[in-house]
């Protein structure tokens, strides 16, 4: 497995790949103190499975780092690194299409807890986001329960979409629909999850606890 780990703080990165080397996970680590230089790594043809990311890069401001990496790494996985815990932060990040945000104040084990659901394709936030606004109502409750039994084949495709953060036509795109068919099953999700944009269907899997395994389509079943 090839991790990423982007942070221009030499004593911080260390501490990142030491926490990675003492996973018990086969990792390979390659290390980078700017975006430019990942984006160059990245270019060579090695390939990645996870890139680990400061929010606070040199040359860019609030969420902008997620963004370069989504815009030219699109197939990337995004776990967050920040010193910053405010919920509107991790949302914006999240809202981008980052699978995960780690506190830097969080423990190791959070961390590791973070990268194992990352890795498995679900989404990570911190307990104090989880919190924020009002707790999940009966009906969010019961809806995320029945989730499977409510979504079609291709709608769970859809929504596997909206976790990796991917556009409506770029979700057309890659299951060859038109926008107003992805557009539909979007709105279909939605009322499914009891929720009202795509960021709040990304939060309620992650309440739920549901990874991306869980939203594959079911195989199907020879008569």
């Amino acid at each position: 497995m090839n991790i990423l780990v982007v942070d221009d703080h030499p004593l911080y990165r260390s501490g990142v790949v030491h926490t990675l080397q003492n996973t018990g996970m086969e990792v390979n680590v390659v290390e980078c103190a700017a975006l430019e230089t990942a984006f160059q790594r990245a270019s060579e043809g090695q390939q990645f499975d996870l890139v680990i990311l400061d929010l606070q890069m040199p040359g860019y401001q609030g969420t902008d780092s997620v963004r370069a990496v989504r815009m030219r790494l699109p197939e990337l996985p995004v776990l967050v690194l920040s010193g910053n815990e405010d919920p509107a932060i991790v949302r914006d990040c999240i809202d981008l299409g980052a699978c995960g945000f780690v506190p830097k104040s969080a423990p190791s084990d959070e961390f590791h807890a973070a990268l194992t659901l990352v890795l498995s394709g679900g989404v990570y936030l911190p307990p104090t986001s989880l919190s924020v606004g009002s707790p999940a109502s009966r009906a969010q409750q019961d809806a995320w329960a029945r989730l499977g039994a409510r979504l079609t084949d291709r709608q769970r495709q859809v929504l596997l979409g909206i976790v990796q953060g991917k556009p409506n036509k770029v979700i057309a795109r890659d299951l060859g629909l038109s926008d107003t068919t992805v557009k539909s099953h979007v709105a279909h999700i939605l009322d499914a999850l009891v929720v009202s944009n795509r960021t709040e269907a990304v939060y309620a899997l992650a309440r739920a606890g549901l990874t991306m395994r869980d939203l594959e389509p079911a195989p199907t079943r020879a008569c």
